[in-house]
């Protein structure tokens, strides 16, 4: 299939993923008919539902990581004033609805009416005051400040009204008002100097319960949860713990757990085979990447990074590490949004590859370095690029295993040369700042790039309400960022899950979003 083919399919797929509930294989329902005589054998009652991660949070509390492990967890215990749908879209949520007006300094004054009758897990109610703190206090924390630098001076207004200010009109203070790291907690708590990652007091529909280290974390539904449209059938949920890719299938075809969040792509026919099993196959948002320390001689060399990133096989590595589940990137960012450029994007090109060595002046044979990986599928794909560098160039790679905590702590200290890694986002403006702007290095800046150019360019995009607009200077700073080449892209990777079929009401969004709320055992 050619490269247009395979782009256009690609984002075909993603527009009906995200209008859509996700099906499974076989008959498309995630719901057994009457005719079903599976049998069912789950290990737990059905009050309970045991979900399978591979990847262990580094922390339960909102503030504390910027993991995608912490954002799952997160989920069940938090929500923000805003959260994005399954559309993509940013809503009201905790706040019921918002308005915005230009003051006459230029800046805008975003007004939030809360909801009223919102209980926090201590029974007690929010209100204003617990905006504003939260909010103040994850300004204050360098793991999300992802999320906190694109409005300033929350204030109340009254008892159910919040203001908050941004520099101008923002394209993307909505989408950051929903991360994570924006959770509302309760003042009161904060003030007291809560350890939120041993006591998580959020507004979400399930309440943390227990967290046996490096085995599993345990939840309750919230009683008292205010969408009482949206109470969690399911009581309670086990979150299990399972590193290796094999040890997760078992434990899903013995029952033992109950749904899988990173099913190993090598697994797929054992599901697809499994009568009592269904399996989730979605095209989706994630972008991985080979990271490279750019403050790391000889990768702050341009051309160094060029040569690495175009003697690099991305097909093999979509055979070796994913099974075939997934197509190859082709630009410095992400299919799926409003737009990406491939306009400057060397591929896999030996002869290319050895062009931009010879202009590099640094004698690659001589250079060896460590490429961090943190679970099974990221050494897969760190072998194929062992093998690519090393006949290309002769340059070595040790590839060196790491637990997720670990390898999150070191790689946004900068102790590292090179990672395995991947980013998701909802949005283009977000997701650029998040991966390319200087404030982010230390947190999800990962490359550490630091340019001034690129920080302007990502700000005026941040800027831009008009679409069309930002549309063409999203596709301008992708051409820049395809020569700059501060990471070599690798793939985007379909989400493959995989769950007992007779758990239903199940969603998996491109931006590997799910609902544990809606599930019911049917």
């Amino acid at each position: 299939m050619s490269k247009t083919k395979k782009i256009a399919a690609l984002l075909l797929c993603l527009a009906m993923l995200i209008s859509c509930v996700a099906c499974g294989s076989g008959n498309g329902s995630t719901t057994p008919t009457k005719t079903d005589n599976v049998d069912r054998h789950y290990a737990v009652d059905k009050d309970t539902v045991v979900v399978c991660t591979a990847d262990e949070t580094p922390a339960i509390s909102a503030r504390g990581h910027s993991a995608v492990a912490g954002n799952y967890i997160n989920q069940l215990t938090y929500e923000q004033l805003i959260m994005i749908n399954k559309e993509l879209a940013p809503e009201p949520w905790l706040a019921e609805s918002y308005e915005y007006a230009e003051q006459a300094d230029g800046s805008y004054l975003w007004t939030f009416h809360l909801r009223k009758g919102v209980k926090f897990h201590d029974g007690t109610e929010m209100h204003a005051e617990d905006v504003v703190a939260s909010l103040e206090a994850a300004a204050k924390s360098p793991e999300v400040v992802i999320s906190t630098t694109s409005f300033r001076d929350p204030h109340v207004i009254d008892e159910y009204t919040v203001g908050i200010y941004t520099d101008g009109p923002s394209a993307a203070v909505l989408y950051d008002l929903s991360g994570h790291g924006n959770a509302i907690e309760p003042k009161a708590l904060i003030d007291a100097g809560n350890d939120f990652n041993e006591n998580p007091v959020g507004t979400g529909p399930y309440k943390f319960v227990n967290w046996k280290i490096s085995e599993q974390l345990e939840f309750t539904r919230f009683d008292d949860y205010w969408n009482k449209d949206r109470l969690p059938a399911i009581k309670n949920i086990i979150w299990k713990i399972i590193p290796e890719g094999s040890a997760r299938t078992i434990a899903l075809q013995a029952h033992e757990v109950d749904y899988i969040i990173e099913l190993d792509t090598n697994d797929i026919n054992l599901i697809k085979e499994d009568e009592g099993l269904v399996l989730l196959d979605v095209a989706s948002l994630g972008f991985n990447f080979l990271c490279l320390n750019n403050d790391v001689d000889p990768f702050g060399n341009v051309n160094v990074r060029r040569a690495i990133n175009a003697a690099v096989n991305r097909e093999d590595i979509i055979t070796v590490a994913l099974n075939g589940e997934g197509m190859a990137s082709v630009a410095q960012t992400t299919y799926g949004f409003e737009t990406c450029d491939t306009t400057g994007f060397v591929g896999y090109d030996i002869d290319k590859a050895k062009e931009f060595a010879n202009a590099s002046g640094v004698d690659l044979s001589k250079v060896s370095f460590e490429v961090i990986c943190s679970d099974d599928t990221k050494r897969r794909a760190g072998q194929v690029i062992q093998e690519n560098l090393d006949t290309a160039f002769g340059m070595g790679v040790e590839l060196v295993s790491m637990d997720l905590a670990t390898y999150l702590s070191q790689t946004a200290q900068g102790n590292f040369e090179g990672f395995i890694g991947g980013y998701t986002g909802s949005n283009m403006v977000t997701w650029i700042k998040g991966l390319f702007h200087s404030s982010q290095i230390g947190s999800s800046n990962k490359t550490r790039t630091n340019n001034p150019e690129v920080d302007a360019m990502i700000e005026e995009i941040g800027r831009t309400i008009d679409t069309d607009k930002r549309i063409e200077l999203e596709n301008q700073f992708t051409r820049y960022m395809n020569d700059l080449c501060p990471q070599v892209p690798i793939y985007q990777v379909n989400r493959c899950e995989a769950y007992n079929k007779f758990l239903g009401d199940i969603f998996l969004g491109p931006t590997g979003r799910f609902y544990v709320e809606e599930w019911a055992w049917q």
